[in-house]
């Protein structure tokens, strides 16, 4: 028990893991062996990037003590705006450009309003999250523009490679993954993030510049929701006003599925992965296993509520056991 606690406590993620294997052996036994066939793979792993990068940002933001419901709007106005740009005879990638420039600016804005003013980021995002939608569905009239795909590099973004097994969209999610377990695990950026999250005061009193660390992972957390609507519009070929709505719910659920902590302080990009793609094994193993898919939400709001109770009860009890060194 002493080492089992012991090793939850230095990887909390690993839970995530072992959830992960058992569910995707009871939807292979559910599905008759078509869970884990090759086509289905291809499906659940091309969709994994766009919710994926969203909870990587929205988990390193957690990490650092603060929130952002914001994301689900952000998601839908970066290819929003890109898509009227592109209509208007824009370059590409000056496009792209602008719509992460205005993402960028969304996450500044949330930053400076809850840094500045002292506010929940609870509050501002959630705010925010209802302005940058109203705004989404403004400049497009309520309805999806045409999106110049003839303009798009199409095959940098959604295009199938590795033998039809990924998309491009998949290999740019692991390597933003890679770069992002790198910056929290083996720099000082990582650290500072760690200690902002979980001592704010301690942090501060240390030299780290609390401030600036928040309004970067703010920026980084929009920016990344950005990009993933991008990718997603791409694969859809159409930018719907409507895109990413509750979107935040699941990035807050895979990141607390995946061992973060609603504290700050605690928490991995390998974990948020995994509740990620708990998500997205939850959602494709339910429509397989001919379940009602209207227990999806059930099932990711019985499971978030289980890691945070399962999370705080082993923390508590981990402090009452000398664990061995």
């Amino acid at each position: 028990m002493k080492r089992a606690l012991k090793i939850y406590l230095e990887k909390p993620e690993l839970s995530g893991v072992l959830l992960l294997i058992v569910l995707a052996a009871f939807f292979e036994i559910r599905s008759g062996g078509v869970f884990l066939s090759f086509q289905n793979i291809r499906g659940v792993l091309g969709l994994l990037p766009e919710v994926g990068a969203v909870t990587i940002g929205f988990a390193m933001l957690m990490i650092c003590g603060e929130f952002d419901l914001s994301v689900g709007s952000v998601f839908a106005i970066m290819p929003m705006s890109i898509a009227l740009m592109l209509n208007a005879d824009v370059p590409f990638w000056a496009a792209f450009a602008v719509g992460v420039c205005i993402c960028a600016a969304i996450g500044f804005i949330n930053g400076l309003i809850t840094l500045r003013f002292d506010i929940p980021s609870f509050i501002t995002t959630l705010g925010m999250l209802f302005m940058v939608r109203s705004l989404t569905v403004v400049i497009s009239g309520g309805f999806p523009p045409m999106l110049a795909t003839d303009k798009i590099p199409m095959d940098l973004f959604t295009g199938f490679i590795g033998g039809g097994l990924f998309r491009a969209s998949f290999v740019w999610f692991v390597l933003l993954a890679v770069l992002a377990s790198v910056v929290m695990a083996l720099t000082n950026f990582g650290n500072w993030i760690k200690a902002t999250g979980g001592f704010l005061e301690a942090a501060r009193s240390m030299g780290i510049p609390v401030t600036r660390v928040k309004f970067a992972c703010f920026m980084i957390c929009s920016i990344l929701a950005g990009l993933a609507g991008t990718v997603q519009v791409f694969r859809l070929q159409s930018p719907f006003p409507n895109l990413g709505e509750s979107l935040e719910l699941q990035a807050i659920a895979g990141s607390v599925i995946g061992g973060v902590a609603l504290t700050g302080g605690v928490g991995t990009v390998f974990g948020a992965i995994v509740g990620a793609l708990l998500i997205r094994v939850i959602d494709n193993g339910l429509v397989l296993s001919r379940i009602d898919a209207n227990w999806f939400k059930f099932a990711i709001g019985a499971l978030t509520v289980l890691a945070v109770v399962g999370n705080s009860w082993l923390r508590r009890r981990a402090r009452r056991i000398k664990l061995e060194v």
